[in-house]
């Protein structure tokens, strides 16, 4: 197996799928010739010429609206939204069409669409780019959000994404794109959709976590295991829809749980966690289910995201405060 980083597997999920299926297509701004802000999509327009990898006006809205259109002719688009935190330009076609398109034929049409879109803090990017949307997307039923946190995980959960046949909401954290290599298979694998990891096995605290902050929980949990303490981490992969089977046998182990997310406290998929879990397995918790998120304000400028992010420190804090309840 070779040694990627995450960008390099999301560049070889696209290769493989693009080989696999000439109805595969990949556009966006920048993505043809420059191959992406982030060069995730380099080399693929040289070798699959510029009808199947192409470039787009700089038109958030008319990159949804083309990506409805050629998934009605039989296409498996693959857009590619520069930044997330120009959703918002593209949302009607999200939210007011693609998710609907099932539903609105009475199933006899679908929308496989994987929109692929960088976030998240922590490298210093200008305003609106590094926003932790997830949580629109996530409630909004017909999507499926998906928001890796290593190499392996990221090509196979991709290529998943792009065969299935529901409009999927795929979300790399920009931290992660260069951050450490993994062994990555050369050829085609698949990760289901919705289906959850246990990154670290545990039997005092459950930490349910997704994306950047899966390695932030990593560390603390190692950290709190000097101090006597053992931390289960979950990988949640994807967020829409959650593996609730996973969350709750891991909370019934347990007894204690905090859920971590780099986005604001109000924005949502934390909140929901607490609730399936206060729902469904009530009756097994020994102490509150706490969050670690980041204060509800927008995000800030550059200078201050490293206080503004929550971080290992923040989760152990946290985990502390559960723990000794």
């Amino acid at each position: 197996m070779a040694q990627m980083t995450m960008i390099q597997a999301i560049n070889d999920a696209l290769r493989t799928e693009l080989r696999n299926d000439e109805n595969v297509l990949v556009f966006g701004e920048d993505v043809g010739v420059n191959g992406g802000v982030f060069r995730a999509t380099e080399g693929l327009q040289k070798e699959f010429g510029e009808d199947r990898v192409f470039d787009t006006p700089l038109a958030e809205s008319g990159i949804g609206g083309l990506s409805i259109g050629l998934t009605l002719q039989g296409f498996r688009p693959v857009p590619e939204i520069q930044f997330f935190g120009f959703v918002y330009e593209v949302m009607d076609s999200i939210s007011g069409q693609m998710a609907r398109w099932r539903y609105r034929t009475g199933g006899s049409h679908h929308a496989p669409i994987t929109i692929r879109s960088p976030f998240g803090g922590g490298v210093h990017t200008p305003e609106l780019h590094a926003d932790s949307l997830e949580g629109l997307v996530a409630q909004q039923p017909g999507l499926k959000v998906i928001i890796p946190s290593t190499p392996y995980d990221a090509k196979g959960l991709l290529i998943s994404a792009i065969r299935d046949n529901d409009p999927v909401i795929f979300l790399e954290h920009m931290k992660l794109y260069r951050s450490f290599r993994q062994e990555v298979p050369e050829g085609e694998y698949t990760i289901p959709i919705g289906k959850a990891e246990v990154k670290r096995e545990g039997k005092d605290l459950s930490v349910i976590t997704y994306g950047a902050m899966v390695h932030e929980s990593l560390k603390a949990a190692d950290e709190l295991e000097k101090e006597g303490y053992s931390v289960e981490v979950i990988d949640l992969r994807t967020i829409q829809p959650l593996d609730i089977e996973t969350i709750i046998s891991s909370v019934e182990k347990t007894g204690r749980a905090i859920v971590v997310q780099e986005a604001q406290k109000q924005a949502g998929i934390a909140a929901n966690i607490v609730s399936e879990i206060t729902e469904r397995a009530i009756l097994s918790l020994e102490a509150p289910v706490l969050r670690v998120a980041a204060p509800d304000t927008v995000f800030p400028f550059p200078q201050a995201e490293a206080v503004w992010l929550p971080n290992f420190k923040d989760i152990m804090e946290t985990a502390k405060k559960v723990l000794t309840f």
